[in-house]
């Protein structure tokens, strides 16, 4: 698929199988790489009054040594700025010694308007803040306003995180070599990554494939093949009949917005289920959403018995409090049955706020044999009242809070933000990688809602589910652009859909 992320650590394992099973050397992994940087250096920048490359004293140095010499090579006017000495043996070393250009210490590095300067310090492999010359380096680069190619990952970024460990270069263009890492995705890395160009250096498939890697970039190769397209022979309720939960006679909208969205995603049938006194209200805003009165666990259960849905929304509008508890327990109570059954219940807004003194009751709940799938979609905000503990911990990546939080849960995590990661209880994540600044707008969050319903409801396994729907959704605010607001993602997310379902089809006559 070639949507795997690996990270620092998988990457270094990346890199030693190949060299294990051959055909290629440390080295001409090394030259590949080099040349790789050196043709975007050359294609995006052919005027360059001078190229600064910075080298580490590591195989990210390595790579800048190749850059230099074919840089040099092609008739470039080129500085090489050291810092420190590669390993004396190592391909760094070998590198070195083939790079023509007279090596300056780091210590002097200067440079001037109009040149470019080519980061291939420390890349991925820092774990520690800039300090010293390198960080001194940045400030340059950065008081300039010097364009940067960073080699892999921005030198001072973390490849894990994504966070800046202090100094840190931010790049026009990076290059990194065989798949990305979590940090070129989450942010701030994404940003400071600038363009981000994945380069094929002789790392074949059959190698990642060995490190089973557990982290995706969540484009549509990671899901399509679950994509429900309908049948010929189809009919309504074997789409999926989901049911979303609606708030008071003042918080109904949230709750319409999420059962359009899920209708718009595909579900065949789809009911707001109703207080009694918002039962007016909503029915005026509704024609082929279906309403049902629900004031009460019992009459839940009623629903479920006589019309079989498949998936729930429950949350957005509806109230912090005991009933809501009792609701999410009630529909998590309901065992997954072949003949008609509950598939899975999204939980979002003020469904997550009200288990906030009592997490471990959801979770329990979300762990009993042949529940129905939980998804928890919490904001930052959300995820901090369920998991405390795991959002205040500093050492922990937005990725790896996310997978743990699931595999505490027992749920499918939706953590969101504008690099949304969704984590699945056996380890799997993924990294959302299109998020829309236009999507930051009241209501949302309750569409996205709406839409993984609207996949658990067609049969989608629960973390394809998620994934299309975050990727789906942010593609449709991306699509439609300034002036967005909520009532308009569930019409904009058709053309998202239509394309979708036209490769779903490809793949399948594939």
């Amino acid at each position: 698929m070639n949507n795997e992320l690996l990270s620092p650590a998988e990457t270094t394992e990346a890199d030693r199988l190949a060299i294990a099973t051959g055909p290629l050397a440390g080295i001409d992994l090394m030259r590949n790489a080099g040349a790789a940087v050196s043709a975007v250096v050359l294609a995006h920048f052919p005027v360059a009054r001078r190229v600064h490359v910075l080298c580490g004293p590591g195989n990210n140095g390595g790579d800048g040594y190749v850059v230099a010499r074919i840089l040099r090579d092609s008739a470039v006017d080129v500085t090489v700025w050291a810092s420190g000495s590669p390993k004396a043996g190592s391909d760094a070393a070998l590198a070195a010694s083939e790079c023509p250009v007279r090596l300056r210490p780091l210590s002097e590095f200067v440079a001037e308007a109009g040149s470019v300067v080519v980061d291939a310090l420390y890349g991925a492999g820092l774990s520690k803040p800039l300090s010293g010359d390198a960080a001194r380096a940045v400030e340059v680069a950065t008081e300039l306003n010097l364009p940067v190619v960073a080699v892999d990952l921005p030198s001072g970024v973390s490849g894990e995180s994504g966070q800046s460990l202090g100094h840190a270069f931010r790049a026009r263009i990076t290059v990194t070599f065989a798949r990305k890492k979590p940090g070129h995705l989450l942010l701030p890395g994404r940003e400071m990554c600038g363009e981000l160009v994945l380069a094929d250096i002789g790392i074949g498939d059959g190698i990642i494939a060995q490190l089973e890697p557990r982290t995706f970039e969540n484009t549509p190769p990671l899901w399509i093949g679950d994509f429900p397209v309908p049948a010929v022979d189809t009919h309504k309720y074997r789409r999926g009949h989901v049911g979303v939960f609606s708030g008071g006679p003042s918080a109904t909208g949230a709750a319409r917005l999420s059962a359009l969205a899920a209708a718009r995603s595909g579900a065949g049938a789809v009911t707001v289920l109703s207080p009694a006194n918002a039962l007016q209200v909503n029915a005026a805003h509704l024609t082929s959403i279906m309403l049902h009165k629900s004031d009460s666990v019992a009459d839940v259960q009623e629903f479920i018995g006589r019309r079989r849905p498949s998936a729930f929304v429950l949350g957005p509008g509806f109230g912090v409090g005991e009933k809501t508890r009792d609701f999410a327990l009630g529909v998590l109570a309901t065992e997954q049955r072949p003949d008609g059954r509950v598939d899975g219940l999204v939980l979002d807004a003020d469904g997550i706020t009200s288990f906030r003194d009592a997490p471990n009751v959801l979770f329990e709940a979300a762990r009993r044999p042949n529940a129905p799938a939980l998804v928890l979609t919490p904001h930052e905000g959300e995820f901090a009242r369920l998991f405390p503990d795991i959002a205040g911990d500093t050492n922990l990546s937005k990725l790896a809070k996310a997978r743990t939080a699931a595999e505490r849960a027992g749920a499918i995590v939706v953590y969101k933000g504008a690099d949304t990661v969704i984590a699945a209880p056996d380890s799997r994540a993924a990294i959302n990688g299109n998020g829309a600044p236009w999507l930051a707008t009241a209501g949302s969050g309750d569409v996205l809602s709406g839409i993984i319903a609207g996949f658990l409801a067609q049969g989608m396994p629960a973390f394809e589910a998620a994934c299309a729907a975050v990727w789906i959704h942010a593609e449709a605010g991306s699509r439609f652009g300034p002036g967005l607001i909520a009532e308009d993602l569930p019409l904009a997310l058709l053309p998202v859909l239509r394309q979708l379902a036209e490769r779903r089809n490809e793949v399948t006559a594939g």
